[in-house]
């Protein structure tokens, strides 16, 4: 081989392992705020004891109760990986940018109606949603809780709890980003049972909301 095709030889070698080496930390870049995500604490909300329904989802059970139906499985919190993870990221972007919030008093003329939003609904249609999509998507159904809070800027507020084996996430129609229970600022008041929900269950006594700043 002449002394010019080893110089070729040598420089593309060399360009391609620049090459891969660009690619190496473009992937290890991409996938450092889900790792980073993956290693916030792992704790879970306390739960106290059995508790009513909110009455939009009786009326909401009442008018579809296939809708309602516990599941025939046993009930399992999601194996969450990071291609799960950038799933639960899309779908709570998708939603969120697709229902535009509008109040049940302007759409139904109702205080409390809960129903799968078109195209407009507010945080307990946009949470009904989510809790389909992500169930259609091949998430467990006793994973996905429709939850409710208290809001201290808002009162009443309706969000989707998902349970996996790194803790509870909260997605929520107010907010692009998914934030485990404890870093947000609301107050848990009641959520689906795992194994039925039907079965709804209040919050024992919450400690205090947990900086993100020190757990990220």
């Amino acid at each position: 081989m002449s002394t010019e095709n080893l110089t070729k030889g040598s420089a593309a070698t060399h360009a391609s392992k620049i090459m891969a080496a660009l690619l190496g930390c473009a992937l290890l870049l991409a996938s450092a705020p889900a790792h980073s995500f993956l290693a916030r604490p792992v704790i879970f909300a306390a739960l106290a004891s059995t508790t009513k329904a909110p009455s939009g989802w009786l009326q909401f059970c009442a008018r579809d109760p296939e809708e309602c139906k516990p599941a025939t499985d046993a009930p399992r919190d999601v194996i969450l990986t990071a291609d799960l993870l950038q799933q639960l990221y899309a779908i709570n972007r998708q939603v969120n940018d697709r229902v535009k919030w509008t109040s049940d008093a302007e759409l139904y003329g109702q205080a409390e109606y809960w129903t799968y939003p078109l195209d407009r609904g507010d945080c307990d249609d946009i949470v009904l949603l989510k809790r389909r999509l992500l169930a259609k998507a091949g998430w467990p159904m006793s994973a996905l809780l429709i939850t409710t809070v208290d809001d201290p800027n808002a009162g009443r507020h309706a969000v989707l709890t998902v349970r996996t084996d790194r803790g509870e996430m909260i997605l929520d129609n107010q907010t692009p980003e998914i934030l485990f229970w404890y870093e947000t600022a609301y107050r848990y008041l009641s959520r689906q049972s795992p194994t039925d929900p039907n079965l709804w269950v209040a919050f024992a006594e919450q400690p205090k909301r947990l900086s993100t700043t020190t757990i990220r």
